[in-house]
């Protein structure tokens, strides 16, 4: 909670070119079938092109050390993955270290490679994702210096994204610190995959600060989106009372008796007053519906949190729904579902993580009721 490689242009783009349009249904017809469309669109007219298919089910998973998940849950998290058959797989906390050696410049976007021990675990995750079912997806990396935080966006290759950045001012061709940020661009809505900076137990150790910051930008960010927004992660942060197992122990929690001078501060990272409000804030201004809670009206304690404590210890049982799917307001009638996939406080189906995955299915965009003919 703390807690195949394809090289990205500087811009994010895609290398390659976005495959040529599907063959339209006219097609399949028959040798009349293109004279017949001729006719239906009249003479001198260009038939509409076919709308490309888009990425309608997702899954988003902190990972807590993707390698260590390659080496030893990774047959288990193929299942799954297979069960569910996710368009995109959104990653976060690989702790990757990025390519380039010490003291250069780092590149981001690639895996270290340049001491025996790196080359190892390139390949090691080399096999993992050219293998099935994940030989038929893409991955793009933001990753940090060291071992630490990370994201990956992982894509079936028949979805070509318009483009890829891994910064919020996307514009910008540089990655955010620590890779937190990835937001890949679809024709009718971006997806943006984050991994959120945890606020952390002290004020003197600008943890606070550092959140806040984080929160401000998201702030700024969803109010700016020029699409549909498709917003997933580890956001670090429990909104209400009903995503926590135990509101008055989390409430209370400290760390070593320290209490934080301002008493919104106070309480587990993640569901201290503070951190609640400003992502009500964010959602509000954002016009942002959490696809979880909006099917899910109620407390579920089994399979209700992404996020369990270690069973043994004193956060046994102890769980927080931390890891989310925000949708723009506009897409919510899409929700077909929204799932979380561990359960128990066992860590069933969280394949080696404390955190397990969480899915959302969209339907196809609706559109709106032709007008009635006034004859």
């Amino acid at each position: 909670m703390k807690r195949f490689f394809q090289p990205v242009p500087k811009d994010g783009s895609p290398a390659k070119k976005r495959p040529a349009a599907a063959a339209s249904d006219s097609d399949s017809l028959g040798g009349d079938a293109p004279a017949a469309a001729a006719c239906a669109v009249g003479e001198g007219d260009s038939p509409p092109a076919p709308r490309e298919e888009e990425p309608r089910r997702f899954v988003t998973w902190n990972a807590n050390s993707l390698l260590l998940r390659m080496k030893s849950d990774w047959p288990a998290f193929c299942q799954f993955v297979s069960r569910v058959d996710p368009d995109v797989i959104c990653v976060q906390e690989v702790r990757m270290p990025a390519a380039g050696s010490k003291g250069a410049p780092k590149n981001p976007g690639q895996l270290k490679d340049d001491t025996s021990s790196s080359r190892d675990e390139k390949q090691v995750v080399l096999r993992a994702l050219s293998s099935p079912p994940f030989k038929d997806y893409r991955v793009w990396w933001s990753l940090s210096d060291s071992k630490y935080a990370g994201t990956a966006m992982i894509i079936k290759k028949k979805f070509e994204p318009k483009k890829v950045s891994f910064n919020l001012d996307r514009t910008s061709s540089k990655h955010e610190p620590d890779g937190r940020v990835i937001i890949a661009e679809f024709e009718s809505f971006l997806l943006l995959n984050t991994y959120a900076p945890n606020n952390g137990w002290k004020e003197e150790e600008n943890s606070f600060q550092r959140r806040r910051k984080w929160d401000k930008r998201m702030l700024e960010f969803v109010q700016q989106v020029d699409k549909p927004l498709i917003w997933c992660g580890d956001l670090n942060v429990s909104h209400e009372e009903i995503d926590v197992s135990h509101p008055d122990f989390f409430s209370s929690a400290k760390l070593n008796g320290y209490i934080p001078p301002n008493k919104e501060d106070c309480g587990q990272p993640g569901f201290t007053l503070s951190e609640r409000r400003r992502f009500g804030n964010i959602l509000s201004q954002g016009k942002l519906v959490d696809a979880y809670r909006y099917l899910h009206k109620e407390k579920d304690m089994d399979c209700g949190f992404s996020w369990s404590g270690h069973p043994i210890g004193k956060y046994r049982g102890k769980r927080m729904r931390i890891d989310y799917f925000l949708v723009s307001e506009k897409l919510k009638d899409q929700i077909v579902s929204c799932d979380i996939h561990g359960r128990g406080i066992e860590l069933e189906g969280f394949y080696g993580s404390d955190h397990c995955p969480v899915s959302l299915e969209l339907s196809e965009e609706v559109e709106a009721p032709k007008p009635k003919s006034s004859n």
